[in-house]
């Protein structure tokens, strides 16, 4: 039997997005995100309720302000006192995993989803994803790329529109584009 498009894409495998179940799939985010944004006047418990429909986890604490963006939601991990600031868009073909107490200024892009980089095989509408792992209390200043693959370890900073393309080691603050570690 022939794997699915959407086990393709979750396990970082060559896919279709156009696939009718991850069409499906983006449809109800789609909806889900107009809930969430729409409700600003919810309290925060309330909020983060909603938020657990459709993220993969969401710890104690957490803090996502609207506008959010998000290509499906259920590969988003957020741990305990996680705080996105506005117009944060995560497009999470793959898993993203935030570590608690994360702070993500406004502005910040997370990147799974990547494509072939052989013209014909990219014309062919495949494309895959990549994980993004973000430790514990890091800190992403406003307008930051983080770009498929990539994994940022504990208490490091992202300097305010950096553009991420490599690991990050824990401890280090890196800045530019591309972002470099700053001594």
């Amino acid at each position: 039997m022939a794997l699915s498009e959407k086990h393709k894409m979750l396990t970082g495998e060559l896919y279709l997005a156009s696939d009718p179940e991850l069409q499906a799939d983006s449809a109800a985010t789609i909806a889900w995100l107009a809930r969430y944004n729409g409700n600003l006047g919810l309290s925060p418990a309330e909020r983060t309720q909603v938020l657990g429909e459709r993220l993969a986890a969401v710890g104690k604490g957490v803090v996502v302000r609207s506008p959010f963006h998000c290509d499906y939601g259920f590969n988003i991990s957020l741990g305990d006192g996680v705080f996105i600031n506005f117009n944060c868009v995560i497009l999470d073909v793959v898993a993203v995993s935030i570590g608690d107490k994360t702070q993500i200024g406004p502005g910040v892009q997370i990147l799974t989803a990547d494509h072939p980089r052989d013209p014909a095989e990219r014309e062919s509408g495949l494309e895959f994803g990549r994980p993004v792992t973000i430790g514990r209390n890091v800190w992403i200043g406003a307008g930051a790329l983080i770009l498929p693959g990539v994994s940022i370890g504990d208490d490091a900073l992202i300097g305010a529109g950096s553009v991420v393309t490599r690991d990050v080691p824990a401890g280090a603050t890196v800045v530019g584009n591309p972002a470099r570690i700053r001594d």
